[in-house]
């Protein structure tokens, strides 16, 4: 399984991909408006994160019309060449989705919260589908076992020939609020995990690495006094 951090932070990327194992790097308005976006800047943010990333970098559109999607999606789509256009699961993304990956361009369709939705994501030629997880046990639903119907149906077929490029479709797992959930993705086989860069620092740590840190640097203590 692939690791995507789910921010606008650059530093937070640069930090993440000097570790090794940052593969890509998903966004939305809501993480830009955290660290103080403005409109005006957006598109060369995006660059920005394009430069520091080797790997797909996911923009989103904020149109609601197939139309308004589409020229978003080629303007985003032409800032680098590792972007790929995030689209909202309805009517009109799936309309402008046909048309952006006809065109060449990946689209990971974003706010998948069900099979049938992914399903219809897959055929319009998404790149990436990403099923929400943490948002349905915002709602006391489980959203781990939401997440491997979605992995489940999908592996049923072969979606390479709808995808812009004719690549394989790839299931993110996003709205990630745990390293249990990322263990969990992991287990049921979805591609990539999208997380925080807190979760993503969660998920090297562990109480019993530290306790064996610990006892590792007092040993040696022993050896240096000694």
């Amino acid at each position: 399984m692939k690791f995507f951090l789910d921010t606008a932070d650059l530093d937070e990327i640069a930090e993440a991909a000097s570790w090794g194992a940052l593969a890509g790097v998903t966004t939305n308005p809501t993480l830009y408006s955290r660290i103080g976006g403005k409109l005006s800047g957006f598109h060369d943010h995006i660059a920005r994160i394009c430069e520091l990333v080797d790997g797909p970098v996911s923009a989103e559109s904020v149109a609601m019309t197939r139309d308004e999607i589409i020229r978003d999606g080629r303007e985003l789509a032409a800032i680098a060449p590792n972007v790929v256009v995030k689209v909202p699961t309805m009517v009109e993304g799936l309309a402008a989705t046909r048309v952006l990956a006809d065109e060449g361009i990946p689209v990971n369709m974003t706010l998948c919260f069900t099979v049938p939705q992914a399903i219809l994501a897959a055929r319009a030629g998404a790149r990436y589908i990403s099923p929400f997880v943490g948002r349905f046990d915002d709602i006391s639903e489980d959203g781990i076992a939401q997440l491997d119907d979605v992995v489940t149906a999908i592996g049923n077929y072969d979606f390479a020939g709808d995808t812009a490029n004719g690549e394989k479709l790839e299931i993110i797992a996003a709205s990630i609020r745990s390293a249990n959930h990322v263990a969990q993705a992991a287990l049921m086989g979805a591609d990539i995990a999208t997380v925080p860069f807190g979760i993503l620092k969660k998920c090297v740590q562990h109480p019993l690495t530290d306790r064996g840190l610990d006892a590792f640097m007092k040993d040696w203590e022993k050896v240096q006094s000694a």
